[in-house]
């Protein structure tokens, strides 16, 4: 319980002074994106969040809005701009909000679709149990390299293990993924296969 405060604490109180310093860069993004898209520059989607609460995240919209009969692939749909702020996970920084109004933490695992709630096992479920995170342990052990099974293992793991030194190493070794790009999808099919209950 110490520590669910604790977390929760600091987080609300980082989220709410890195939205302050900040800003500047938030408004540039936003600017720039509204230039490039012509449209409003802030994705908006539904996702389960604790216990499996559904909630609104936020993020910078990283792809052109078209037509289903279009055709074109989620990684032709990105554009430069996108590219480049998903490259620096840069289209995550509008989850601070969500991190402020007690919706997500710094640290956890990834809100992932409303659809695939159905679809888990009893074990899997158990990543609802804490909050869903901007960062989590399977992000920075292969991100969207691996498996839905090794990330979901690596979701129970941590909440089965969680502790303030685990998040600290986490948001550490974060960084150091952000930098490196290690394990960030490159393939001109798509960006991460969907989750069907067996892959």
């Amino acid at each position: 319980m110490k520590y669910k405060v604790l977390k929760s604490f600091f987080d609300i109180l980082f989220a709410f002074f890195a939205i302050i310093i900040l800003l500047p860069l938030l408004a540039f993004i936003f600017v720039l994106l509204w230039i490039n898209l012509k449209t409003n520059p802030i994705f908006v989607q539904i996702r389960p969040g604790y216990k499996g609460k559904l909630f609104r995240i936020y993020k910078f919209k990283t792809m052109r809005d078209v037509k289903p009969e279009v055709g074109l692939t989620d990684f032709e749909r990105i554009t430069k701009i996108g590219g480049f702020l998903r490259k620096l996970s840069l289209d995550e920084l509008p989850q601070l909000f969500n991190v402020v109004f007690g919706q997500m933490s710094f640290v956890g695992p990834r809100p992932l679709l409303p659809e695939y709630l159905s679809l888990y096992s009893i074990d899997q479920m158990s990543r609802h149990n804490v909050l869903p995170g901007i960062t989590g342990w399977s992000q920075i052990n292969g991100r969207n390299s691996i498996s839905w099974k090794e990330k979901f293992d690596l979701d129970i793991w941590y909440v089965q293990n969680q502790s303030l030194i685990i998040d600290f190493n986490i948001l550490i070794k974060t960084f150091l993924v952000v930098i490196t790009k290690k394990g960030i999808n490159n393939s001109n099919e798509t960006i991460m296969p969907l989750f069907n209950g067996k892959n």
